[in-house]
């Protein structure tokens, strides 16, 4: 598959990581020729440089013949060109980065309209997902499928924990509500573990199953934290607005505070149930003066890393029940996690990971269809979601008869709304959504590639 990415900047350049790690043919375009060279020699790609919306610098990059073209510039007006110019000379499917609030209103138009296959917007899925962990903060981190019918939660388990040196297959006499473990990290290692695993403290483990299943193994095992209901939140960018507008329509006191003025007065202007404070978030004295240690959860999203990481620190030692981090720099990740900062969003991740969905799909040729990827476990384990619209080889057979590949897991099933989590004596049926965990290096593209034939 051929692939143009417009824009080598957080995004593109992490576009660029991931797509070429899966084995594509990668074009980078870019107006900055240092940065077309690094990238060059960094990963196998081709680099042009110059502008993504010129008629002669696509042709040069092959939009003649291109499968996709992804437009990540700065400029959400240069991403819209690009994918239109693309669409015009012969690109099948264009994705354009989107981040302005006034374009979000006008998705369904941009795709119809326009042509464009996707529209993304960083900062929008960053806020999606800081909402959903504020909503369930025992979770260091939450995804969701089948439209919010399963989540898969990600906790560390405590020293001196309820689970450490459990069985897996034990758990049920934890909870009667049916989870599963699907992945554990330990240290560097990463296990797909079945049921005589032995859990320890330390271990980082996902957990799939109903949102209710779920409260109720937290409360089970003495982890369990109430929805955060007064939320302060640092830095008055993108992010923060998204994430104040999703919080406070269900009813979430949210207090931003931001530096800049211009940027307080817009925000009061278009957040009118928030509380907009004028100051510097990185003060001690600021922070306390506004209550920081009478709020539920505190979100870091300055726009430098390092403020994000001292401000979550504090928030830490004022224990504060849920801190959140936006941390951007790959080489910080490691640290901030051994300094017990645990919840952290990337969007430039996030953003790369639904991508890598679609151009996943887009290569499926099988007989089930994907409708949901997260790279989970420092991005080795991928945990996905396929839709059955017709009976097949592997339907109407116990799952334990079926000779699934060593290392991947079947991890729910949902039959007309229903959530099973699966024994060896359940089988898939045309019409059933199936969620499969897999080490990240089986790039499972269908169902299909789960199975030994």
């Amino acid at each position: 598959m051929q692939i143009i990415i417009v824009g080598d900047g957080k995004v593109g350049m992490t576009l660029t990581e991931y797509l070429s790690l899966e084995g594509y043919d990668i074009t980078v375009i870019d107006n900055n020729p240092k940065v077309i060279n690094t990238v060059v020699a960094t990963y196998d790609v081709i680099g042009i440089s110059g502008n993504g919306a010129n008629y002669d610098v696509l042709t040069e990059a092959g939009a003649a013949k291109a499968d996709l073209l992804i437009a990540a510039t700065s400029s959400d007006e240069l991403n819209i060109l690009s994918c239109l110019m693309a669409k015009k000379i012969g690109t099948k499917h264009t994705i354009a980065r989107v981040r302005n609030p006034e374009y979000a209103q006008q998705l369904v138009f941009l795709r119809e309209e326009l042509g464009l296959s996707m529209v993304v917007n960083p900062e929008f899925e960053a806020a999606r997902e800081i909402s959903r962990i504020l909503r369930f903060p025992s979770a260091i981190k939450i995804d969701y499928f089948s439209k919010g019918r399963v989540d898969l939660a990600e906790i560390k388990l405590p020293e001196n924990g309820y689970l450490a040196g459990k069985r897996l297959s034990d758990l049920y006499k934890i909870c009667r509500d049916k989870i599963l473990i699907c992945a554990v990290q330990r240290g560097e290692e990463v296990i797909i573990p079945d049921g005589q695993f032995l859990l320890a403290a330390g271990d980082k483990i996902h957990i799939t199953g109903s949102h209710s299943a779920l409260a109720s193994f937290f409360k089970a095992i003495g982890m369990f934290k109430e929805k955060s209901k007064h939320v302060l939140i640092i830095g008055g960018g993108m992010i923060a607005f998204y994430l104040a507008r999703q919080l406070t329509d269900i009813g979430v006191d949210v207090k931003i505070i931001e530096q800049k003025e211009e940027r307080c007065m817009a925000l009061s202007e278009a957040l009118p149930k928030a509380t907009i404070i004028c100051g510097d978030g990185t003060d001690q004295a600021t922070l306390l003066e506004e209550g920081i240690e009478n709020s539920d959860a505190c979100v870091a999203l300055t726009g430098i890393d390092e403020e994000n990481i001292i401000i979550s620190l504090y928030g830490q030692g004022l224990g504060i029940g849920k801190v959140i981090a936006k941390i951007d720099r790959i080489s910080f990740m490691d640290m901030v996690e051994s300094v017990g900062i645990e919840s952290i969003i990337s969007p430039k991740y996030i953003t790369a990971n639904r991508i890598v969905r679609y151009v996943r799909a887009m290569q499926n040729s099988g007989e089930s269809s994907m409708k949901t990827l997260y790279k989970i476990v420092n991005n080795q384990v991928e945990a996905l979601e396929f839709s059955i619209p017709q009976d097949s080889f592997y339907t109407n057979i116990p799952l334990k008869d079926l000779n699934t590949k060593k290392g991947i897991l079947i991890a729910a099933i949902i039959r007309h709304g229903r959530l099973i989590i699966p024994s060896g004596q359940d089988h898939i049926e045309a019409k059933d959504s199936i969620i499969v965990v897999a080490a990240a290096r089986d790039r499972i593209t269908n169902l299909e590639d789960i199975f030994n034939r």
